[in-house]
Order: C-alpha cells, then sequence, then structure tokens
C-alpha cells in the first residue's frame, strides 16, 4: 500500500484509540484565552491585588524547556516590590516578577521584622508589608514640557572611548528616564502604559508611588540629616549592601553588583572618604579594564548613563567606591569592575545619608 493511502488509514486506526481511551483531541488554547486567564495588570489589578489566605511556602512548577516561569508581570509582587521600596528594603527595579532582587530583599525585611527568612511571599510577610504602607501603590503622573523636551542622546556608544566624545552622558528616550525616575524596569513601563505616548507632554501615565529620584546634584538644605548611616556592610556572596545607624539599626537594604573574578573587590574595613553627585568619569589605563584599548586618560561626561551612575562614594581605597549605574536592571545580576555598583535611585539614597568617616566592612561569606 503507498504511502499516501496508508496516511488517512493511520489517521482514522489514532482517533479510534483515543476515543477509546476517553481522550478527544482539543485544540490548543489561543493566545487571548490564556491572557484572559492571567490578573489584567492595571493599576486598579496593582493597588488591590492581595495574598490569598491559602499561599505560602509552596513549592513552584518548573517551566518547560525554553520558557521562563515568570515573565510577565505580576499585580500582587509589582505591589511587593512598591512597598518593599517604601520600606527601603529595595528590591531592585521594580518589575512584577519573583526575579533574585526580589527575593532577598523579602528574606531581609522578613528578619527585620522577626520574622523567619524566607523568600517567598507568605501570609506573615504580607502582613508586615501591609502594615508599612496604606497608600497606593501606584498612581498617575502627567508628563511635563520639560520630560517631553529631554535632553536625550541618540544612543550611547558601547566603547568607553566613544563615550569620551559625548557632551553629557543623558538618557536615551523618556521611557527610560521614566522608569529609572519611579525605579521600575522600562519593561513595566510599557506594560503598565501600553500604546501612550511617553514623548508627548500632558499625557497621564501610571508610575510606581514610590519618592520620586531626581537627577540634579541635591542641595545641602534638601538633604536629610537623620538617621544617619554610620556603618555600611558589603556582603560578597548575597550581592547586597546594608547600611546601618549608629544604635545599629539597619536602615536601608541594597541589591549591588560587587566586583568580578576580573577586578575583585576588596576585603576588610575601610571608611567614606566623601561623596560626589553627578559626576564625571575618568578612566586610567593603570585599570587595565577588559575591552578598553586606550593608553591614555580620558574622562567621559556626567549623567544617568556614566559608567557610575549619578553618584560616587569614595572609599579610602584608591580608584574604589559605592556608586550608582547606567544599567539599574542588571544590579545584582552581573559583576562590576571590582566597585559596589548600586541602582542609581539607591546610590543617591545612601549618599544622601552616609556620614563622612563612616564605616565599610567587606563580608566574603
Amino acid at each position: 500500500m503507498s504511502p499516501k493511502i496508508w496516511r488517512p488509514v493511520f489517521a482514522a486506526l489514532l482517533a479510534a484509540s483515543l476515543a477509546a481511551h476517553g481522550a478527544e483531541a482539543r485544540p490548543k488554547p489561543k493566545a487571548a484565552d490564556r491572557e484572559a486567564r492571567s490578573p489584567a495588570l492595571t493599576a486598579e489589578a496593582i493597588n488591590t491585588a492581595t495574598l490569598s489566605p491559602q499561599a505560602g511556602d509552596k513549592p513552584v512548577a518548573k517551566p518547560a524547556a525554553g520558557k521562563k516561569a515568570d515573565d510577565k508581570p505580576d499585580p500582587l509582587i509589582v505591589k511587593a516590590q512598591v512597598l518593599l521600596d517604601r520600606a527601603r528594603f529595595y528590591p531592585g527595579a521594580i518589575d512584577g516578577l519573583t526575579g533574585e532582587n526580589y527575593k532577598r530583599a523579602l528574606s531581609a525585611f522578613a528578619v527585620a521584622q522577626g520574622l523567619p527568612a524566607t523568600q517567598a511571599l507568605t501570609p506573615e510577610v504580607w502582613a508586615k508589608l501591609q502594615a508599612t504602607s496604606d497608600k497606593p501603590v501606584v498612581t498617575d503622573y502627567t508628563i511635563t514640557e520639560a520630560d517631553a523636551a529631554g535632553p536625550y542622546v541618540d544612543r550611547i556608544p558601547p566603547k568607553m572611548e566613544q563615550q569620551a566624545d559625548l557632551k553629557a552622558l543623558s538618557y536615551t528616550n523618556p521611557r527610560e528616564m521614566l522608569a529609572e525616575r519611579f525605579h521600575m524596569s522600562r519593561a513595566l513601563v510599557t506594560a503598565l502604559n501600553p500604546d501612550k505616548p511617553l514623548d508627548k507632554a500632558g499625557t497621564t501615565i501610571a508610575v510606581a508611588a514610590v519618592d520620586p529620584m531626581g537627577t540634579d546634584k541635591p542641595k545641602a538644605k534638601d538633604l536629610p540629616h537623620d538617621p544617619k548611616v554610620e556603618r555600611i556592610e558589603v556582603d560578597k556572596s548575597s550581592r547586597d549592601v546594608r547600611a546601618y545607624g549608629a544604635d545599629d539599626k539597619l536602615l536601608a537594604y541594597y541589591p549591588a553588583s560587587i566586583g568580578s573574578t576580573e577586578k575583585p573587590a576588596p576585603s576588610g574595613d575601610t571608611k567614606v572618604k566623601g561623596v560626589a553627585f553627578d559626576p564625571d568619569y575618568t578612566y586610567n589605563p593603570k585599570y587595565a579594564f577588559k575591552g578598553v584599548q586606550a593608553q591614555h586618560k580620558f574622562t567621559i561626561p556626567s549623567g544617568p548613563n556614566n559608567p557610575v551612575g549619578l553618584v560616587w562614594i569614595d572609599l579610602a581605597i584608591p580608584s574604589y567606591g559605592i556608586h550608582g549605574t547606567p544599567e539599574p536592571e542588571k544590579v545584582g545580576k552581573t559583576e562590576s569592575h571590582g566597585c559596589i555598583r548600586l541602582t542609581n535611585w539607591n546610590a543617591r539614597d545612601l549618599a544622601a545619608h552616609v556620614a563622612r568617616g563612616a564605616k565599610v566592612s567587606f563580608k566574603d561569606d
């Protein structure tokens, strides 16, 4: 019998076999059907999100090969991240995903509240988080003329030598600026505001209701004086920075990128020498960074996309500091050139509170 004749015969036999075992051919669910069953990502859904009473430390099923388990923002996770941010247990860029920065911040918050360390949003942790604030976690923001105007640069060159030719390391577009101002990932800004023109003054968008990050150098009168950070602990293994007050009370938790195989972070103790807001960055060939060919010093102008971001906290170890970054969504996930890299908003927060001469301890394990 020819292959052409066998095909319909085989199909008929397969259908009969499935029917005999109580199985029916079912069409795969359409993308629209899958979306309908998932929580809608709206300001209302986030503000009203709550944890199921039955939720807790339950095992999470492994995703299918090639797929992520947390590739879509969840309203409840967005809410938890905003509450952590407000409590100064920063989860990195607010993205609605259960990434490592979020889980470590959640665990640090739990321990600070006298609860067992956990990377899951348990009912006990959720109750403590909700008790920190009863204000909406997502709010409206209207884009201003200044927001739309910038200035912006077309692109940031990948090589440091090329960056030195720019007049300023500004944002590349309003979405990048708005995401950083409100401590969000760029993807979440887009997901919360589909089809809204972010480059048009008068557009009202939904943003995380956090203390917005500024970019101008703050004046002394605008900086908070209490509580002052008297001690900083840099944990290399857990990739975080913890700030303590004079009474050794934990004041803030920040995710961080700390050193690399090429240039490890230092060990032992040092201290804070000073703080520079909106700094230029001068590259010295003795740093011998991978990919930098220049054999002479050069300076990269200031701006949020500067290699050290919007803040440099100088340490009493030559060429080492705690600083911001042009890539906030990679903090805690990638290596640094030996220094301690925070998001720009976290670096500014720490710089605004740290006392000159504050002790900095590097914890190796």
